[in-house]
């Protein structure tokens, strides 16, 4: 079988792109070819593969530059061709779209239409049914845009807090709306979480869509288990919607050494709070990639994910897992359906000092540390190998392959 691969970017950005090639990487391992089309740019990864890059949005110049430039993002004649031909070329037997909003647009969709291509995309967030992505408004979770009331995004600026972005974003998904591009480009959505899937019915109630369930592949045998540890350690992004500010606020009410890894626009002032409040035992240890951050990760006792939006299926907690660790997870999106109820403790994200019992509790009770991460390795060896991911893929892609 060969399958086209279509993400807004072709190198490491986050969790979405590890999805994106690691989809290539098992098809490839059990004998389909793929090919990719993405956006250029001089990180791109080299993978062997038939890729098309087109050039990325532009975003510079002044005021009537950008206004000029925006339809394109909404929907674009140009990259719809260029995907065209590479359809010509490549002849797939099926799209597998990811992100593709703003950098791509769906337009590119109608051109596997026009070919009677079957087409299936997997949603990592929710800009299919929010114009900022994350059904959060920077302050809290907001759902006011559901039933296609998209000017809400515009009164509270929730897009990169601009009114600019906000406007813009508003509009694309009126666009969108009107265009009916998800009730008629796409097959089968696909999501990681039964969060996000029903969270999508609820936004879209009244349509026709096919919807399936696609966890994410991984590899845990690249980690080696320690089902020690001498400190709680979180990793990620340090911006509002992670909730890192829980744990530094949890720190004053808990005996025992925490250790944050990330950078962020909130980076300086969680360490101004943790001062404020003489948190001696909380260490900020700036990014960290690769064998650095394994080291860390490898010698915590448990890890914190404290997200107050909702979350999709967070490839932290996959790390942690495979590493043998349990988690402490708030209440939010797809982390409970992660975390069980035998994997780590989940935790009201608004509730600080249910934080830090529940980081207390794990922390003091080491026997139960370990038997909750020897069940997360295990759940993750099990549930998310290869061969079980390569089966459900195939099985999503044959349900609309005529």
């Amino acid at each position: 079988m060969k399958i086209l691969l279509v993400h807004k970017f072709h190198h490491l950005t986050g969790g979405a792109e590890v999805f994106y090639f690691e989809v290539a990487r098992v098809l490839k391992k059990y004998g389909h070819e793929v090919a990719f089309f993405s956006t250029a740019d001089e990180n791109n990864i080299n993978t062997g593969d038939v890729a098309h890059f087109v050039p990325a949005p532009n975003y510079s110049g002044g005021l009537l530059d950008k206004l000029k430039a925006l339809p394109s993002t909404f929907y674009s004649k140009d990259k719809k061709k260029a995907f065209a031909k590479l359809l010509d070329d490549f002849k797939p037997d099926i799209v597998h779209a990811f992100a593709i909003h703003v950098h791509l647009t769906p337009s590119i969709l109608e051109a596997a239409k026009e070919r009677n291509i079957p087409v299936v995309m997997s949603c990592n967030d929710y800009k299919h049914i929010c114009p900022n992505y994350k059904i959060y408004d920077g302050k809290k979770n907001c759902e006011l845009c559901k039933g296609g009331k998209f000017y809400n995004a515009i009164k509270k600026r929730c897009c990169k807090g601009s009114l600019s972005f906000s406007a813009a974003s508003a509009i694309e998904a009126y666009v969108h709306e009107h265009k009916k591009v998800y009730d008629n480009l796409v097959d089968k959505y696909l999501f990681a979480s039964e969060f996000m899937l029903n969270k999508t019915k609820e936004f879209w109630a009244n349509k026709n869509i096919n919807y399936g369930v696609l966890k994410n592949p991984f590899k845990p045998e690249e980690y080696t288990p320690n089902y020690t540890g001498d400190y709680a350690l979180y990793f990620g992004r340090i911006i509002d919607e992670k909730g890192v500010d829980r744990i530094v606020k949890a720190a004053a009410e808990v005996n025992l050494p925490i250790k944050i890894i990330g950078d962020g626009p909130q980076l300086q002032e969680l360490q101004h709070l943790a001062k404020q409040q003489h948190s001696v035992n909380i260490e900020f240890l700036g990014p960290m990639w690769g064998e650095a951050l394994n080291t860390v990760l490898s010698n915590a006792r448990f890890v914190v994910v404290p997200s107050l939006w909702h979350e999709n299926f967070p490839y932290v907690i996959f790390q942690a897992f495979a590493y043998g660790k349990p988690v402490v997870g708030s209440r939010r999106g797809g982390i409970p359906e992660l975390v069980g109820s035998d994997r780590g403790l989940l935790f009201e994200p608004d509730d600080i000092t249910d934080l830090a019992n529940k980081m207390q509790q794990l922390w003091n009770d080491k026997t139960a540390c370990k038997e909750m991460g020897l069940a997360a390795r295990e759940y993750v060896e099990s549930h998310f190998n290869d061969n079980v991911f390569y089966q459900d893929i195939m099985e999503n892609y044959r349900s609309v392959i005529k």
